[in-house]
Order: C-alpha cells, then sequence, then structure tokens
C-alpha cells in the first residue's frame, strides 16, 4: 500500500545548524525519502507544489520557529492571492535569471527584512509562506522565489 504525507514539520531557526536543517528536510523530499512529492513507492504526484510554511515563532526572524513542507494544491495560491487583496498578506517575487532558487530566495527574504526594518511593513509573526520554483518549471525559464508574508493590518 503507498501512502503520502501531507507535512514533515521541524524546530529550526537561522542559524547555520538551522539552515543545514532545512536543506537536510528539502534534500529527503525532493529524493522521495519523505513522501510529500513523491509517495511511499516513488510515484511522482501530479498536481502537487511543495511549499514552505514558517509558524510558531519563538519571537520574530531572529528566533526559533516551526518550518513545515506541504504539498499543496493550485487553489492554495489562488487563496493566498485573496489574503493579498485583504491586506492579510503581502507577496514577494524575485527571480534569477540564472536559474539559481538560492538566488531568487536570498533576494526575496532580503526584501522582507529591508521592508520591515524601514517600517513598510509590520510583520505579524504567525504564518508565512514560500513557494520556490526551479526555472525548469517555470514559462519564462528563471527560477522564482514566491513569499506570502502575514502583516498587521
Amino acid at each position: 500500500m503507498a501512502y503520502l504525507l501531507s507535512e514533515v514539520t521541524v524546530r529550526t531557526d537561522n542559524s547555520m545548524d538551522g539552515m543545514k536543517k532545512i536543506d537536510e528536510i528539502w534534500n529527503d523530499i525532493v529524493s522521495g525519502k519523505l513522501p510529500i512529492l513523491f509517495d511511499s513507492e516513488h510515484y511522482f504526484q501530479e498536481d502537487i507544489s511543495p511549499i514552505s510554511r514558517y509558524s510558531n515563532y519563538d519571537s520574530d526572524e531572529t528566533g526559533e520557529y516551526d518550518l513545515g513542507i506541504l504539498g499543496v494544491k493550485a487553489d492554495f495560491f489562488g487563496k493566498m492571492e485573496e489574503k493579498v487583496s485583504q491586506g492579510l498578506y503581502k507577496k514577494y517575487d524575485e527571480a534569477d535569471p540564472q536559474g539559481d532558487i538560492g538566488t531568487c530566495t536570498k533576494a526575496a527574504w532580503e526584501k522582507v527584512w529591508a521592508d520591515q526594518k524601514n517600517g513598510v511593513i509590520k510583520r505579524s509573526f504567525t504564518c508565512d509562506y514560500e513557494s520556490s520554483v526551479p526555472a525548469e518549471y517555470t514559462k519564462d525559464g528563471k527560477a522564482h522565489c514566491y513569499l506570502y508574508i502575514a502583516v498587521e493590518p
């Protein structure tokens, strides 16, 4: 009997050790060791996108938080866009023409932190989402990072 996980969560932070934990869990998901994108018999699951959910913050981005990796359907992104239009979230979209996921993800988070520091946004630190898309899955051939950051209205 094949099975599929809907979510895997790890407690981490933004330290070097925390980033190592995040890399390890993503490697386990991409390889199929943790069956979110592939079921337990290693069959790829169509129409599922992996996203990161940041929640249960101790304080802010300097403390510990829960990182959940979820497999979501396309309607998730429509629901998030509704929350953006309601002012509950702010969306950040960064791309890298060379196709480097790490580069666009770092740029997106740096914009969040700069906006936070400059008073452009006031983060609520409740539940943030990240979707990083490799260049081979995009229409424009660029790697993309989409962040949905919960903000105080």
